[in-house]
């Protein structure tokens, strides 16, 4: 039986890249893909479940659409994803409007679980994180025609304290290196320009399969690509940023200078209690080599307020230190207590008030500084990837190297004549706020 089929995709780029790569098998299999829930046979939602706020998200989204068995043609609901892998008996007991259910490591048998579903069982299928996922499968991308997400590993070994994404995603599998510059290629020769390089921790690709950091290596090998203009890497860890990577990242044009480096803290017993493998020296330590060997580097960081027993000279440490490092680019987010986690247990839970509090207030410092860092920014030229025209303030936008797809701010601008999404233009920065930049095309 074939069907029309439609896919809502939550949570992480990682997550994403699952979902286009079911889109691509689900065509490839003759199906047929809709953007409209109301118009699908059988809707699919990929879901999340790493902290508190994704986990409602997805539960609300899977009763969402299960409406459309109501009101719309759909006849089969299938849910997948981090939620599906981590409450698998919850999901299928919770939600009897669920026809199936698809864990992590399985999201290549979309096919067969549709088929299965279809003949009027109620499969569910999981726990097997730790499986290698069969290389060289179809994908549909879904991030516009000129960039695109590419999954270099899978699961994590760092085992923070914190974090339920080890329990949920499994050990870290790199993918072959002759596999990720495959589909790269593939990937330019069908208009992508930006190639967005994603795992839970890139620093350490390679270090399964072949005994050695081999990112440097990769990175190198995907900027010889000739289609691809630019390049930019999520996640880098501190302790595994060597002086071989930098070196790359200053001596290849194509890599963004944008260093994506979540530290969580900077006071050394909060960051031993999360297990992380750094401390407050070497954090420092790496800023500053960024700084001095990357021109024009972009850090983003990501910082935990409220972790079991933060205290508030230690959380005063922690505004010094944004106040001290001026990053480009910080994300805050209140500590979630996930269950299963280490940190879930640990003596001196503080109460939400004071987690979001000090959240707000680190991010009230943090607004400040992106603002000064963007005025500095006024009567110069950048280059920026034009993503379409907003009709409510006749501006095209986009974004420069110092801007990721869907986390940072955009690059608004004036242009003489029309700008096609996915071209490249020079832009003359001329006004500015907290987050985005505005200006005119040269």
């Amino acid at each position: 039986m074939k069907f029309n089929i439609g896919m809502v995709s939550l949570g992480c780029a990682k997550n994403r890249t699952d979902s286009e790569t079911m889109l691509g098998i689900l065509a490839e299999s003759g199906h047929t893909l809709v953007g409209d829930p109301s118009e699908a046979d059988v809707i699919i939602i990929n879901t999340c479940g790493f902290i508190e706020a994704a986990k409602q998200e997805s539960i609300d989204t899977i009763l969402e659409m299960a409406e459309y068995k109501k009101t719309g043609r759909c006849k089969l609901l299938i849910v997948t994803g981090c939620l599906a892998e981590r409450y698998n008996d919850e999901v299928m007991k919770e939600f009897p409007e669920a026809d199936a259910l698809l864990g992590v490591g399985d999201y290549h048998r979309i096919a067969e679980i549709i088929n299965r579903a279809a003949e009027g069982e109620r499969p569910a299928v999981y726990g097997h994180r730790d499986i290698d996922v069969p290389e060289g499968l179809p994908r549909i991308i879904t991030t516009g025609g000129a960039s695109a997400y590419i999954k270099i590993a899978e699961g994590c070994d760092n085992n923070c304290t914190y974090c339920a994404i080890p329990k949920i995603r499994g050990r870290y599998r790199s993918r072959t290196m002759d596999d990720i510059v495959k589909e790269a290629e593939e990937l330019s020769e069908n208009g992508v320009r930006e190639l967005i390089v994603i795992a839970q921790d890139t620093t350490r690709y390679g270090i399964d399969l072949y005994g050695t950091y081999k990112l440097p290596e990769l990175l190198r090998r995907l900027c010889s690509i000739e289609k691809l203009h630019w390049i930019r890497v999520h996640y880098f860890y501190t302790e595994a940023i060597t002086d071989e990577l930098i070196d790359v990242f200053a001596e290849e044009k194509k890599l963004c200078p944008y260093i994506d480096m979540p530290i969580q803290h900077i006071n050394n017993d909060i960051l031993r209690r999360m297990a992380r493998r750094t401390n407050s020296a070497q954090i420092r330590q790496r800023i500053k080599d960024l700084r001095e060997k990357i021109p024009d580097v972009t850090i983003r960081t990501s910082l935990i307020t409220g972790f079991p027993g933060e205290t508030e000279e230690q959380f005063k440490e922690l505004c010094d230190f944004v106040k001290e490092a001026r990053l480009e680019r910080v994300g805050v987010f209140a500590f979630s207590e996930e269950e299963g986690t280490a940190a879930a247990d640990f003596d001196g839970q503080l109460d939400e008030g004071t987690k979001n509090r000090r959240a707000e207030e680190l991010m009230t410092i943090q607004r400040s500084i992106s603002l000064e860092k963007n005025k500095e920014k006024l009567g110069y030229r950048v280059e920026v990837l034009c993503e379409g025209y907003d009709d409510e303030c006749f501006l095209y936008y986009g974004r420069s190297r110092a801007d990721s797809i869907d986390v940072d701010g955009k690059v608004y601008f004036a242009a003489d004549d029309e700008v096609m999404p996915g071209e490249f233009k020079t832009v003359e920065i001329l006004d500015c706020d907290e987050y985005d930049l505005t200006g005119k095309t040269i």
